[in-house]
């Protein structure tokens, strides 16, 4: 009978066109129109369509050359609201309900970048739709790309952090409810990039709106690694003398490469297991050309791999994974764009002198304004009461934002609640996996079935099998355990690769 339930409309379902006139606390359904089967909405296509600098690749669109379009997703009540939970705020969300063979759960989908549309829509919508869930997604409660809708909105600036995703989650619920005649038996939430960091914010502010959550290349530290992009780029700009040229990029990159690339793969298995001593590629006195660095530049490498930090050495941002290639880098004397927003947006200022910024005395202040929207809470412990599952994923090829950022805080969970917390939350780093995909290594996993064993079979997850071009395939291991050769066979299959735990110091592997 539940079967039969989760089939067809329950007899006591609310029509689709019904459902505008539902009522809703601080919010507005605009429209609710059956959708028949078809292709997924273009990239661009929802409100808004701008993405900030530093989000996730978009996705959908016109399929590339040699490349199949997307797949149909199934008809559906697409459903369109407003929501206003203060006098400044107006958050656009949709839902998808599916017409028939509903699952009886519900997903939640999040953003990259500044968000500003309804990104999920173009991906991560479909491809829930497709399987069964109903599905939300929301453009975080403002429409720009950027930041100036922020200076002098600060309702919108609470929007943006945590509010619209969680205001999605309960208004989605009460539709879910009225349309299909009973509640989402299982919630879930996928995100990535902005959408890993909405993705923890849920599960630190508001355990119970969710079983389960899959949080991928975390942009967490969202205030953080927009400031240290700042000053990175004002210290490149006071400084010339720390620039790298492509032929001093091209040492360190080919440095990296030999010492740690030794299965010649094109990318690195796991940065963690090589090191890498790049004082060997210093100057000798009084030289000074493209075959060596000189230690101007030097400190711009370390920077780049050891992350940026304060004058009391504090780390602020995490730097790049070993692999990750650094570019040539050069200062400008023009403004940050796009990266100084949020130094703006704290100080509510629009015409702030870039040049007048200082990392030491500003990033206190950011952090007082702005710190909220970071969701860097360790304590999950009300998640993990509830019988939450945390399902966290990064590419070891992200250049996007550094996989060390989401280890980092993996490790702040372990050093909050205890060092084994893997009946709960467990971590799985892709091999050459780039920012939420791409990338010359494993970039596909099944992340929602995985989870779906977790929460509802309580089968918890010693393993992914990751996928990627031509072929490979390779098995994702719980952090931080890695999939090492087994010295014959095929790199590219499965079968020739175990996980294994790391080995305490850098093996070249």
């Amino acid at each position: 009978m539940l079967g039969t339930a989760l089939l067809l409309f329950a007899a006591a379902a609310t029509p689709c066109e019904n459902l505008a006139s539902l009522r809703l606390a601080d919010a507005t359904i605009t429209s609710a129109v059956i959708v028949p089967e078809g292709p997924p909405p273009a990239r661009g296509s929802g409100a808004g369509g701008a993405r900030g600098a530093g989000g996730p690749p978009a996705s959908g669109g016109a399929p590339a050359a040699n490349i199949a379009p997307p797949a149909n997703i199934p008809a559906h009540c697409r459903v369109q609201l407003t929501l206003n939970p203060t006098s400044d705020s107006m958050i656009n969300m949709e839902l998808w309900l599916p017409v028939q063979n509903w699952n009886g759960k519900f997903m939640g989908v999040g953003n990259g970048g500044f968000a500003g549309s309804i990104q999920g829509r173009t991906n991560e919508m479909p491809d829930a739709l497709r399987r069964g869930y109903a599905t939300a997604g929301t453009d975080t409660g403002h429409q720009e790309p950027g930041g100036d809708w922020a200076i002098g909105h600060p309702e919108k600036m609470i929007d943006f952090a945590y509010r619209s995703t969680h205001e999605m989650t309960l208004k989605a619920k009460e539709i879910v409810k009225a349309f299909y005649d009973q509640p989402a038996k299982y919630s879930y939430f996928k995100g990535c990039s902005t959408g890993g960091r909405m993705a923890l914010m849920e599960a630190q502010r508001y355990p119970a709106d969710y079983n389960g959550i899959i949080a991928g290349s975390l942009a967490n530290r969202h205030i953080h690694m927009w400031t240290a992009g700042v000053a990175r780029s004002i210290e490149l700009s006071r400084h010339p003398e720390r620039n790298l040229t492509a032929e001093n990029a091209a040492l360190v990159n080919q440095t990296v490469a030999d010492a740690c690339d030794t299965l010649k793969e094109g990318f690195l298995n796991n940065p963690r297991q090589c090191t890498v001593n790049f004082s060997k590629l210093l100057c000798a006195a009084g030289k000074d050309d493209d075959t060596c660095l000189t230690a101007a530049q030097l400190r711009t490498v370390n920077t780049f791999y050891g992350g940026v930090k304060n004058a009391k050495g504090e780390l602020i941002f995490s730097g790049q994974a070993l692999g990750n290639p650094i570019p040539a880098l050069r200062g400008t004397n023009q403004a940050p764009v796009g990266v100084f927003d949020i130094v703006r947006i704290a100080f509510n200022d629009p015409n702030l002198d870039w040049q007048k910024f200082d990392l030491d005395r500003d990033m206190p202040i950011i952090d007082k304004a702005l710190g909220y929207v970071d969701s860097v809470n360790p304590d999950l412990g009300a998640f993990k009461h509830r019988g939450g599952k945390l399902l966290l994923t990064h590419g070891w090829a992200d250049t996007g934002i550094t996989p060390e950022n989401t280890i980092w805080y993996y490790d702040s969970v372990l050093d909050k609640m205890g060092r084994n917390q893997s009946d709960w939350m467990r971590l799985f780093m892709a091999p050459g996996m780039g920012h939420c995909g791409g990338g010359p290594g494993v970039n596909t996993f099944d992340s929602i079935g995985t989870l779906e064993n977790w929460v509802e079979k309580s089968v918890a997850p010693d393993q992914m099998i990751g996928r990627g071009a031509d072929g490979l395939t390779r098995p994702l291991c719980p952090y931080p355990q890695y999939a090492e050769y087994k010295g014959i066979g095929s790199l590219r299959d499965v079968a020739n690769w175990a996980c294994t735990a790391p080995a305490t110091k850098g093996t070249g592997k």
